[in-house]
C-alpha cells in the first residue's frame, strides 16, 4: 500500500513529504482539522485499489441504427441548405 501511495502521490511529494494546507476558516484550529480531513481523504484515495478494467462491448443494434438514422437526417438538412434560389 505504501508503494502504491508513493507512486500515486509522486508529483505532490517534496523530498518524501506530503504537504496539505487549509485556510478556509478564520480559526487556526478549524484550519488544522480541515487539513487533517483533507489529508485523510487524499491518502485514502492514494491507497485505494485500482478500479476494475472496463470490459469492451459492442454497441447494440438499436443504438447503431439510431446513429445512422441521425446521420442521414443531418445530411438531408445540410443538403437542403445549398439550394439555387431565383
Amino acid at each position: 500500500m505504501r508503494d502504491r501511495a508513493v507512486e500515486r502521490l509522486g508529483n505532490r511529494l517534496v523530498t518524501g513529504v506530503l504537504t496539505i494546507t487549509a485556510s478556509e476558516h478564520r480559526s487556526q484550529l478549524r484550519n488544522r482539522e480541515a487539513a487533517e480531513a483533507r489529508l485523510a481523504s487524499v491518502v485514502a484515495a492514494a491507497i485505494a485499489p485500482p478500479p476494475r478494467r472496463r470490459r469492451a462491448t459492442k454497441p447494440t443494434r438499436g443504438s447503431v441504427e439510431r446513429r445512422i438514422a441521425d446521420k442521414k437526417r443531418r445530411a438531408q438538412v445540410k443538403r437542403g441548405r445549398g439550394g439555387d434560389f431565383d
